[in-house]
């Protein structure tokens, strides 16, 4: 693997939520996007799997297993950063107040589920942490930047009467049945940065860069740099929003250049 950093390749996912305005990050579609999931040029897995997700409508009510409930694969653990919102978007994280199994395999047929789940209001900038085992789902209106386990098992509970498969059995064995603390705190740790999630799977973290600088990458492990906003150049490669970067554990320092200021997400697996 070269140890300079690699743009990773942008993936285009058509969903029934989906969006067709995309800007600033991606050029606006016909169709319906709803994930751009970003790959190693080799097709190589990563540890961490970054998406832009865009919605129109809301998902699933839904649940990922953990590492030891999967099947064949890791869980799911994942994080979203709110790039857009609508004034009235929200996040269904949770429950309103602790339910039985039975009360929330009863809700999800009868789609009383909708009103026990607890939907967050949400802003751009804020983070929500989303362990394996929490009920969620995303509601519309939103442009969120998720990073995960690199696992797609999903568990569907409830879809608003729309003809997709449900999980329901699966998905009621592996909920947590209790509350959510809503967004994320972040840690602030000067120069630009802050830190957004922390978990056994991946770190996330916050960086602002106004002037040029030389980056010194960690050796001890990968790093992906998610261009959100500015333009500039990373180790002599021009970069734009909605740009994914690889730095391979062990590269060298390289040059930022800045031409406007430059917001990014910093993620890697600690």
């Amino acid at each position: 693997m070269s140890l300079q950093p690699v743009r990773l390749l942008p993936s285009f996912r058509e969903k029934i939520w989906g969006a067709t305005a995309l800007e600033p990050w991606f050029p606006s579609t016909a169709q319906q996007i709803g994930e751009v999931w970003f790959t190693a040029e080799d097709g190589q897995p990563l540890p961490i799997l970054v998406k832009f997700i865009f919605t129109t409508a809301r998902l699933s009510l839904q649940v990922h297993p953990n590492d030891a409930q999967a099947e064949g694969g890791p869980g799911k653990t994942e994080m979203w950063y709110i790039l857009r919102a609508e004034p009235d978007s929200t996040l269904a994280l949770g429950f309103n107040q602790t339910i039985t199994r039975e009360r929330l395999r009863e809700s999800a047929v009868s789609g009383e589920i909708e009103r026990l789940v607890r939907w967050f209001p949400v802003h751009p900038g804020e983070t929500y942490f989303t362990p394996a085992g929490v009920v969620h789902a995303i509601g519309a209106g939103i442009a969120l930047v998720e990073i995960q386990q690199n696992s797609d098992t999903t568990y569907r509970l409830y879809d608003y009467g729309r003809p997709r498969e449900l999980h329901l059995e699966k998905g009621v064995a592996v909920a947590h049945l209790d509350s959510h603390p809503g967004a994320s705190v972040p840690v602030e740790l000067g120069d630009g940065r802050r830190e957004l999630a922390r978990c056994k799977y991946f770190v996330t973290e916050s960086l602002e860069w106004a002037r040029p600088l030389t980056w010194q990458p960690d050796p001890s492990h990968l790093d992906i740099l998610i261009v959100l906003e500015g333009a500039g150049s990373i180790g002599g490669h021009p970069v734009r929003p909605g740009d994914a970067w690889l730095v391979p554990a062990g590269a060298e320092p390289f040059p930022v250049a800045v031409e406007a200021p430059l917001r990014l997400l910093r993620t890697y697996v600690p």
